[in-house]
């Protein structure tokens, strides 16, 4: 059985191992998405002991919500699942703004409880701040929908740590959601140090940095999606990274383990990095995703991954 650990302040433990799931009727994100395929894949994580499931209204829109939600309706037991999702996104005409504004939380999670098919979501986030709302109103209406018993934690993703320490100012986060891998480190001076004395957890998206991270690529590797925008996949530096990534590939075969499992498993050894949320488009990723619990690193190997990337 997999260990399990606590999200914020909140009495919520979940598999350290989740599974983000934007491929999963994430239409607008990615194409040709296979419905069916979706639901395996999050099928497949419940049944193998993977219980948190980070979804959110803009993945679809609202078609990962609505999928998600009908696989954890079908497996029965909802207690067993941790369910997380977000909400910020505004349709105004043909424009999307990012709205924090308490009447909009309310509805936005009445929406969401509507196509998750459940009476209570376990951790909702505001997904992107707004320009306008004082973050602590913002999570006031959170703090309310809580004590309702409609959500049961309270995240927030994309903030700045300013913007952060005025969510916060109540002491309600529970978690942040944000930016962070071997090649992004920023969180580190600040964000990191932060989550950490306020007991809040902090879950890095993009942990694998769209796949260069989990060693699949080489120098004969050319995107058109969107990593073709991305600098890290970029020339020179392109060259450069897939250099870090052959040292830590030789860190893993000394383990007999794969480059993404010692890169996920070195996230894990962070003050607040409680949990990470690798997506998967396939059943056989989310169970090679499992195998990070197994990995254990040294100190000499946590260091050494630190100076690679420094």
């Amino acid at each position: 059985m997999a260990r399990h650990t606590r999200l914020g302040k909140s009495d919520i433990k979940v598999n350290p191992i989740g599974l983000g799931t934007n491929a999963v009727g994430g239409h607008n994100l990615y194409p040709d998405l296979d419905e069916k395929a979706g639901k395996d894949v999050v099928r497949t994580a419940i049944e193998h002991g993977i219980n948190f499931l980070d979804t959110a209204f803009i993945y679809g829109p609202e078609r990962s919500e609505e999928l998600t939600g009908q696989v954890v309706k079908e497996h029965g037991k909802r207690d067993d699942v941790v369910l997380a999702t977000k909400g910020a996104h505004q349709f105004k005409g043909d424009d999307v703004v990012f709205n924090n504004s308490p009447d909009f939380l309310r509805e936005a999670v009445d929406s969401s409880l509507k196509r998750l098919q459940t009476d209570y979501i376990d951790l909702f986030y505001i997904h992107f701040p707004d320009e306008d709302t004082p973050k602590d109103e913002a999570v006031g209406a959170l703090k309310e929908l809580r004590d309702a018993g409609k959500i049961r934690s309270i995240g927030v993703s994309n903030f700045t740590l300013d913007q952060l320490k005025e969510a916060n100012k109540d002491g309600y986060v529970d978690v942040i959601q944000s930016e962070y891998n071997l090649f992004k480190r920023e969180a580190e001076q600040e964000l990191l140090p932060y989550t950490a004395a306020n007991d809040i957890t902090f879950v890095p998206y993009f942990p694998l940095a769209s796949g260069l991270l989990a060693g699949k690529y080489d120098r004969n590797n050319t995107f058109n999606d969107i990593r073709a925008k991305n600098p890290l996949f970029q020339g020179d530096e392109f060259q450069r990274n897939l250099e870090k990534v052959e040292q830590v590939r030789e860190i893993a075969e000394s383990k007999g383990e794969e480059v993404a499992h010692v890169v996920l498993a070195w996230y894990l050894t962070h003050d607040s990095i409680d949990a990470i949320i690798p997506g998967a488009k396939r059943e056989s990723q989310v169970i090679d995703n499992l195998r990070t619990l197994d990995v254990q690193l040294t100190d000499h190997d946590i260091t050494q991954i630190d100076e690679i990337f420094s």
